[in-house]
């Protein structure tokens, strides 16, 4: 249910009623209970429209509203506020609709569906995973299964780092200092001591420099040998980057990378200088913005060019990224593009953006820029030694943390869990913490890494909801029930019963937020509401203990929560398990 959004259309049709005016209610939860549940300020802002005092107006609004079966009180305070008080009849009801919604639980199908693309992770060929690639990754899955779950056709895109000058390098350094039997063992690792090791040499050594450039022209040209060891440069890649994606069970409709657009540059280039876009100086081919008509402002005043292809004639990560928008806009006919990438690209990716469309790209691309992770100093998080961390010895962490947690727990009497099932539960526990952790941020914010708060089964963090639901589960399997069964008449005469309802009926206006403005947090925050109000509601009204009708109920508003935090903490790519 999208509660709000209800009462702010019943809310309208009675402002209008009562002023003739089609204008915002201006609906409001209200800030002390005490006033009822909703306020409702619209006579405020009409005094000086309709020139009479807000009270006055507000009493003629307030009229409108007696007559909606949404409310049982209508009050109006202060200057002019109405203040509303939800009739608990018409709320269970409502929810009622939710809780035989088993196929949706409540998320709204929205009438304008769209075909959206989403570029996340994107990581580079020959390197591990690191933390820099963890935010891309959750929040775009996260994205992902929330535009789905509305909706929406979505295809997920790996576009991995799979071409380009650093191959003449690997290529040059795996034929002259590259350990084969190491490569077969830790192949990341060695791949990466080799670039390392060709990097600094072609810094220092001209010639090597050379045979470098010259391995990879003929790599680009498609000389066989070099096209296979970079073949198996990408696929020892993917096999490690698979079992990385499995543990965090993140899954691409397409690894369409770099090297699918290799033949496409040279015509994107043609593309932007026929069309009197792009010109070139000194050599390098480039959109001066200053001279382009259509421009936005802000380019305007560029001096810097967007360069589209080096003086060498090389092409850049701003070709390759201007193909895949044509691909992505003409071949997959996208009505919107994701691109999930740190906010530090947001200069690169509004010039993308704003040559695009001058090129007659149809598709809406939006940057989902998101900031950094910090350490408990400020700074971004790495090693002790100064490197970044690898995203699998994180998850390592954040497991064997979890399972120490879970281990705790479990001898203090606060946790039940057979022995054979705490390492799948402390994957799960751990991972989905990394995951929530990031995605109750807001995405544009940097945020600091905190492994205490992390893993807690306390406050807003993944164990405490995943704790929650399991908590819920353990009730269905003492009533002998599961969660999907019971649909029966609600009695929210409770307090406790009545503030979860309320809690219940916002959860498709959170999914919906959520990927209206591509900010999961927006669902976090309602799922850590939901637990602390069930939390509230299985101290205050005993379920079991319950009988008749009763029970019933309160059976319901259970399985109703329980349903919610799955498929909620399943929006976010985070597991709920039935037992901890």
């Amino acid at each position: 249910m999208q509660l709000e959004k209800t009462l702010e259309t019943l809310a309208q049709d009675a402002v209008r009623a009562a002023t003739g005016l089609d204008v915002p209610p201006q609906l409001r939860p209200t800030a002390d209970p005490a006033h009822g549940d909703y306020q409702v300020n619209a006579a405020l802002s009409l005094a000086k429209e309709l020139k009479k005092n807000p009270r006055e107006i507000a009493g003629t609004i307030a009229e409108e509203l007696r007559r909606v079966p949404a409310f049982c009180r209508v009050e109006v305070a202060g200057p002019g506020f109405v203040n509303l008080t939800l009739e608990r009849a018409w709320l269970a009801e409502q929810l009622r609709r939710d809780v035989l919604d088993l196929e949706h639980d409540g998320i709204p199908q929205l009438s304008s569906k769209e075909r959206i693309v989403v570029d996340f992770s994107s990581p580079n060929i020959a390197k591990q995973m690191h933390v820099g690639h963890l935010r891309s990754t959750i929040l775009g899955d996260a994205l992902i299964r929330i535009l789905r779950a509305l909706g929406h056709e979505v295809t997920g895109v790996n576009h991995i780092g799979d071409w380009g000058t650093q191959y003449g390098l690997l290529l040059t350094g795996m034929r002259e200092f590259g350990d084969a039997a190491a490569l077969s063992e830790s192949p990341i690792a060695e791949l990466e001591r080799i670039y390392k090791a060709a990097s600094q040499r072609a810094k220092e050594d001209e010639a090597f420099a050379e045979r470098a450039r010259a391995e990879l022209a003929a790599l680009q040209a498609g000389n066989e040998e070099n096209l296979a060891l970079w073949r198996r440069f990408v696929d020892t890649t993917r096999a490690e980057l698979d079992r990385v994606y499995a543990r965090l069970g993140v899954t691409f409709d397409s690894w369409r990378g770099e090297s699918a657009y290799n033949d496409d540059l040279p015509g994107v280039v043609e593309r932007a200088i026929g069309s009197g876009l792009a010109r070139e100086d000194q050599g390098a081919i480039g959109v001066f913005w200053p001279e382009i008509e259509g421009a936005p402002d802000r380019l305007k005043k560029q001096a810097e060019p967007f360069l589209i292809r080096k003086k060498d004639g090389a092409f850049l990560y701003a070709t390759t990224d201007l193909a895949a928008l044509f691909y992505r806009d003409s071949v997959l006919g996208a009505d919107e593009i994701l691109y999930v990438v740190d906010a530090r690209q947001a200069n690169h990716f509004e010039q993308l953006f704003a040559l695009g469309a001058l090129l007659g790209v149809r598709a809406k691309p939006h940057h989902i820029s998101f900031g950094t992770i910090l350490d408990e100093n400020g700074k971004p998080l790495k090693t002790r030694d100064g490197v970044a961390v690898t995203l699998s010895s994180l998850l390592d962490e954040a497991v064997a943390r979890a399972r120490s947690r879970i281990e705790e727990g479990i001898a203090e009497g606060k946790l039940r869990l057979d022995p054979s099932a705490i390492d799948d539960v402390a994957e799960a526990v751990g991972i989905g913490a990394v995951k929530y952790a990031d995605l109750r941020q807001n995405r544009r914010s940097d945020y600091q890494f905190d492994w205490d708060k992390m893993v807690s089964f306390q406050g807003n963090a993944g164990p405490y909801l995943q704790y929650a639901y399991a908590r819920v589960a353990a009730i269905f399997d003492k009533a002998g029930e599961t969660i999907r069964e019971p649909n029966h008449e609600l009695d929210l005469g409770e307090e406790a019963a009545f503030e979860l309802a309320k809690t219940l009926a916002r959860f498709g206006e959170a999914v919906e937020a959520a990927g209206r403005t591509h900010q999961p947090h927006l669902l976090t925050d309602h799922l850590f509401a939901l637990a602390k109000a069930f939390m509230s509601f299985y101290e205050a009204c005993p379920i079991l203990k319950a009988e008749g009708a009763l029970q019933k109920s309160r059976l319901t508003l259970a399985a109703l929560t329980a349903r919610q935090l799955e498929r909620g903490l399943g929006l976010l790519g985070i597991r709920a398990p039935a037992r901890m």
